[in-house]
């Protein structure tokens, strides 16, 4: 056996770097290098691009819900399964590309049936590996190849994942927020609607008012108590929403008081100059990571084409006594080499066609990913570029409304004015104030969809850092 195997070895050292995959290029970028430039966008902001999720959410209350749904989401805990079962894939496929040793041992005892025939003994032991496959062309190497790239295709996916969660939960809360904002405005435009119906009915019986000024009064209340009804089932909605995302319960403490208190506590993610950083995305990286494998598959294909060589070898003992079966002469060794060729017929040539059609399918996934990674992030720096203009000019509305309607209110009580007036007024304020709360949502949610969008957050890494 060993000068059968041993120079098998050495050959199969010498090719060891024989390699039928393709070389791998990272294609071209798929989206422009600068960020879009126009009257939608504020200007391009030089530094580096993305920021912590503890930093950009500052408010400490947040900051416990999302750590408590990155420990406990379902989704989540699936996805970081997925992971295990991709590493454990390539640690099965490597194993391929080593010998694996098996020991055995056994006993047969034979009693003979008449008295000329003598009861027999046999002992043996036996190391060695079976059907070792020389790896000359890099078949094994390229399938272990694969299996590490969709593992680390799947690792990149659990950081998106884990990306994708802190935006869900950091905008249910917001919304949360939004919700109990309008919720208690119903409530103050009620209770503001059934003063004005009180003093309506007193100024009715006077014979001050008219009864049309009753029902308009009306209306402004039973507006405000479909509202208060409608707002407080959106409120347990969002509630309900929030602790689906964090996979338990969320205590009365944990959840926003206002909208304006998350305002001061909400950052501003920079973009940065250059889009290249989109190449970092944790959803660019995963579909690199697909390429990458596609690019393994090929050559595992194409060495499918060449020879097949695999090596059997045996080490054992033998012997009728078990005393004697550890002597020099119970020793014995075997090995055996044997090659195989696809000749005629077979899967290979279809499945280097399928490879080479993966190649192309992962590519033009690889680039639709770049350029949707560009989209959002463009479409979030638009919003961002006119937000705070939009904000600015709601709550300009807001006060002139707030005095238009405590003057119409005023010239009615005095009795120089219709309740119409004063009337539109409060309808008016009270619509303007909806959209204010509204914008305010619009401008928080964008802060956190740019921070989602730019996907630079290294403290969402996955569970491990390279495959060992």
């Amino acid at each position: 056996m060993r000068r059968t195997t041993i120079p098998l070895l050495v050959a199969a050292t010498a090719l060891a770097g024989c390699n039928m995959a393709p070389k791998y290029v990272q294609p071209e970028a798929a989206a422009p290098a600068q960020w879009p430039q126009g009257a939608a966008y504020a200007p391009a902001e030089a530094g580096g691009a993305g920021m912590p999720w503890r930093t950009l959410l500052a408010d400490p209350r947040l900051q416990s819900v999302i750590e408590r749904a990155l420990a406990n989401n379902q989704n989540l805990q699936a996805s970081l399964a997925n992971v295990a079962s991709a590493r454990a894939q390539y640690h099965v496929e490597r194993s391929y590309q080593l010998p694996t040793l098996a020991g055995t041992a056994s006993a047969t005892g034979t009693r003979g049936l008449r008295s000329s025939q003598g009861d027999t003994q046999t002992y043996s032991a036996n190391a060695g590996f079976s059907a070792f496959e020389l790896d000359l062309f890099g078949r094994l190497k390229n399938q272990s190849r694969e299996a590490l790239e969709t593992y680390l295709s799947t690792e990149s996916g659990y950081r998106a994942a884990r990306l994708t969660l802190v935006a869900n939960v950091a905008t249910a809360y917001v919304t949360l927020a939004s919700d109990r904002d309008l919720l208690t405005l119903a409530q103050e435009t009620r209770a503001s609607g059934q003063r004005s119906v009180d003093l309506t009915q007193s100024l009715l019986k006077s014979g001050l008012a008219a009864a049309g000024d009753l029902a308009s009064a009306q209306t402004v209340l039973e507006q405000a108590n479909s509202d208060v009804a409608s707002q407080t089932t959106l409120v347990a909605q969002d509630r309900n929403a929030l602790e689906l995302l964090v996979g338990g319960s969320v205590e009365d403490a944990l959840l926003p008081a206002s909208l304006a208190e998350l305002d001061a506590r909400i950052g501003q993610v920079p973009a940065g100059l250059s889009s290249e950083v989109l190449l970092r995305r944790p959803d660019v990286v995963e579909a690199e990571h697909q390429l990458k494998g596609a690019y393994a598959q090929i050559g595992a294909a194409r060495a499918a084409f060449f020879p097949t060589i695999s090596l059997t070898s045996a080490l054992g003992l033998a012997s009728t006594a078990l005393g004697d079966l550890f002597t020099g002469g119970a020793l014995g060794a075997s090995g055996t080499a044997s090659a195989s060729l696809p000749i005629l017929g077979g899967t290979n040539k279809g499945n280097l066609e399928y490879a080479k059609a993966q190649r192309e399918y992962y590519l033009a996934t690889y680039r639709a990913a770049v350029q949707s990674a560009f989209k959002d992030v463009a479409d979030a720096l638009a919003r961002r570029g006119t937000i705070t203009e939009q904000r600015a000019a709601q709550d300009r509305l807001v006060t002139a409304a707030e005095r238009s309607y405590r003057l119409a209110d005023a010239q009615y009580r005095a009795g120089t004015d219709t309740y119409l007036d004063a009337l539109v007024a409060q309808r008016s304020l009270y619509a303007y104030r909806q959209t204010r709360i509204a914008t305010i949502l619009a401008d928080l949610t964008n802060r956190i969809t740019v921070y989602s969008a730019v996907g630079a957050d290294d403290t969402l890494a996955g569970p491990a850092s390279a495959a060992t």
